[in-house]
């Protein structure tokens, strides 16, 4: 009788290479190099480039809020998918500008980065992911800053190669027309208590993502204290808003990435 360990040498001797292509892992910082090259190879040829700010959230809510959001979107829509992987998210982006510090900015912890620098730093992950294989290189930002800069370099990368294959995808959907906000307005919550920063909608996604990063006692409406860095009531944040929103995240932007590439 053969050993266990003789059978399953055997049965991956005889397993095709896209049958063997079963990752640990979506994210290319948790693969090894030969499992990307073989995961091109087998047609994972779609790459997201997540982005999101360093900022303040307010007194219950932590500084990298948007990028424990916007790792989980992306897995789950690189999961969705199929043949889809997901660059480290750059979590350095532009917040204002250190001279004059204003918004976010002035209060502590927020990074900030001149849009310039913010654009080639993007430019060279896509140009690197493209000498790869990558043939469709996505970009998705779960902060406001950062959406110009996406989109500048894909306007910029598009034309340079527009003789080729490789095309970046811009896709500010994710962050601006999901449809969640509306669908907080249809279950009775209104424009004040959605805010626009750190009130419901990001509060209820990261309480969905990993509740360990609210600080539950330090949850009130508008931050509890003037200049708090909260718009919005946080206290009526759920798991439940928390997983829609993230739904909407994925789901449109899944649907954008299939029409951009099919229509290739």
């Amino acid at each position: 009788m053969k050993s266990a360990v003789a059978v399953l040498l055997c049965s991956l001797a005889t397993t095709t290479p896209l049958q063997a292509q079963i990752l640990p892992s979506v994210f290319l910082e948790e693969l090894t190099w030969t499992e990307v090259r073989d995961a091109v190879d087998s047609g994972t040829t779609t790459v997201i480039i997540p982005t999101a700010g360093t900022e303040q959230n307010g007194p219950h809510m932590i500084l990298g809020k948007h990028k424990f959001i916007i790792n989980e979107a992306s897995a789950r829509i690189a999961r969705e998918l199929g043949n889809a992987l997901v660059a480290p998210v750059m979590t350095y982006v532009p917040e204002g500008d250190v001279e004059n510090p204003r918004g976010h900015l002035a209060k502590a912890g927020t990074i900030t980065l001149p849009n310039e620098y913010f654009e080639k730093v993007l430019e060279y992950a896509a140009r690197s992911l493209a000498l790869h294989g990558f043939t469709d290189i996505v970009m998705i930002g779960d902060s406001g800053g950062n959406q110009r800069g996406m989109e500048n370099v894909a306007e910029a990368l598009n034309q340079e190669w527009s003789e080729h294959s490789n095309r970046v995808h811009f896709v500010g959907e994710y962050y601006s027309a999901n449809g969640f906000q509306e669908w907080l307005l249809s279950q009775g919550e209104t424009e004040e208590t959605i805010g626009s920063h750190a009130g419901i909608r990001d509060t209820s996604q990261l309480l969905a993502v990993d509740p360990r990063h609210i600080r539950t006692n330090m949850l009130a409406q508008g931050g509890g204290f003037p200049d708090s860095g909260v718009s919005g009531d946080p206290t009526r944040a759920s798991v439940e808003y928390g997983e829609r929103g993230l739904q909407f995240k994925v789901d449109t932007t899944v649907r954008i990435i299939r029409e951009r590439a099919g229509s290739r």
